[in-house]
């Protein structure tokens, strides 16, 4: 509930004058320091998503450990998923209430302690455990550098470093399957995530260099650690941009109380961004994940050794780098909308060519490398988009929440797999994929607002 200043005590009215802060983060040129702080951000998130992604490479040899069916592949396909939904909806709400800073610190403490816990594994059960804790580390992130990085560069460029952010997701899948690739010719999947689990200490001292968002301290009505912040931050960025800083345009904001961020969500304003959100989400996570989590076993049952199914998909997984750079650059030049509804479309088209391509392994790595370079693209376009459609006191939570409802289809979708692969065959996966990926798309052409280079608050009410 928006309160105007004139209502707040005097000395709170008093504590707002000049504050500005949307018009003054907006105004700042782009310099080394934010560049500094987008370098933290995304290096953890890097290598976050290499814990994520390692069950695709070392799914083979853990099934050959426990000797597994495929549904109980499917299931523990499905746990890290779990985990990052409730990591979404938990870790979301609280950057929302308690702050961007503090939240991110505990998500990395969280997933890094979960993959050295992985390593020890004494079955299935207990790996299925630390997965779940791994998810949730990772989940909770997720909503919090939307946020933290929607709010720390100008709307300008906004669409671009987050797409470069979640970007590092397709760095990170090549580097775990670069890890796997080379460890698990000398030892066996759990030194793999113990090697992944000490990257977490490195991590986190670096994050301890982060600022709170200013955007978050004003809105909580935190007006004078807001000052503080904002004024520390001109100051590195007038430093090293040499010259004073250009006036800031006054740009009007509201005090808002201190409501739950989630009842924000289904206010008559958001509703409709809401569900487009939360079925984008859902749709475009089902197809992605009901792909990635199998392939390298698909391939490994189709004759390919363990190893060798870990190379290729490495292989074709660099397809995803080349794929975000490109989305990135569409996202700012001709907008959220479109560029997510083509990612989505061509991913549709590639992952049904993947899916019945013949056994000749040049077309099968065409088909690969061109299904990455357009589903991790649809990535990049998922996280800049998905900040921008709530307001400051509930962008965290509105990323969280539709990131869960895409966990819930990360989850079902590895599940629903293996029981395509008994019924139907292989070519029954690519499928589901496709289609999950076109029903994405035209609720984004239907229900989605286009939000390209707009200021924040004047996208939200």
């Amino acid at each position: 509930m928006a309160v105007p200043e004139s209502s707040l005590p005097v000395d709170d009215r008093k504590s707002t004058v000049g504050i500005n802060i949307p018009g003054r983060m907006e105004r700042l040129p782009l310099t080394g320091y934010q560049n500094k702080l987008f370098a933290v951000i995304a290096t953890a998130w890097l290598a976050d998503q290499v814990d994520v992604a390692l069950l695709t490479f070392l799914l083979g040899s853990i099934i050959e450990t426990f000797h597994l069916n495929t549904i109980q592949v499917g299931f523990l396909a499905s746990m890290t998923y779990l985990g990052q939904l409730i990591g979404n909806v938990i870790f979301g709400t609280m950057s929302d209430l308690w702050g961007r800073q503090k939240t991110f610190q505990i998500t990395m403490i969280i997933w890094g302690i979960a993959s050295l816990l992985a390593a020890t594994s004494w079955n299935v059960w207990a790996l299925m455990v630390f997965r779940v804790l791994i998810g949730a580390g990772v989940g909770g992130e997720a909503p919090v550098a939307q946020a933290m990085v929607s709010e720390f560069v100008p709307a300008s460029v906004r669409g671009k470093y987050i797409a470069w952010m979640e970007g590092m997701w397709a760095v990170g899948f090549v580097c775990s399957g670069a890890i796997s690739f080379f460890l698990l010719k000398y030892a066996n999947w759990r030194w793999v995530f113990v090697c992944v689990g000490l990257l977490a200490l490195v991590v986190l001292i670096v994050r301890r260099h982060l600022p709170e968002s200013p955007h978050w301290l004003y809105d909580r009505g935190r007006f004078k650690e807001a000052e503080q912040v904002m004024t520390a931050i001109e100051q590195e960025v007038e430093k090293r941009y040499g010259r004073p800083l250009p006036e800031p345009q006054q740009v009007e904001t509201d005090v808002h109380q201190k409501v739950l961020p989630v009842t924000v969500l289904f206010q008559r304003f958001y509703i409709k961004r809401t569900f487009m959100a939360f079925g984008l989400w859902f749709f475009a996570l089902m197809g992605f994940f009901g792909l990635t989590s199998w392939v390298a076993v698909l391939l490994n049952q189709a004759g390919m050794s363990i190893v060798k199914s870990v190379g290729f998909v490495t292989l074709i997984t660099v397809g995803g780098i080349p794929g975000f750079l490109a989305a990135a650059a569409l996202l700012e030049k001709i907008g959220r909308k479109a560029t997510t509804a083509i990612f989505l479309v061509m991913s549709a088209v590639l992952a049904y060519v993947y899916g019945h391509a013949t056994a000749n392994i040049t077309t099968l790595f065409l088909a690969g490398f061109g299904m990455n370079f357009f589903t991790f693209g649809m990535w990049c376009c998922l996280y800049a988009y998905t900040p921008e459609l709530f307001p400051t006191r509930a962008r965290s939570s509105g990323a969280g929440f539709a990131s869960a409802f895409g966990r819930i289809g990360a989850i079902t979708g590895p599940i629903v797999v293996g029981y395509i692969v008994n019924a139907v065959g292989h070519a029954g996966v690519f499928s589901l994929g496709a289609i999950s990926f076109v029903i994405a798309a035209l609720l984004v052409l239907i229900l989605g607002p286009e939000t390209k280079g707009e200021v924040l608050e004047k996208i939200s009410v």
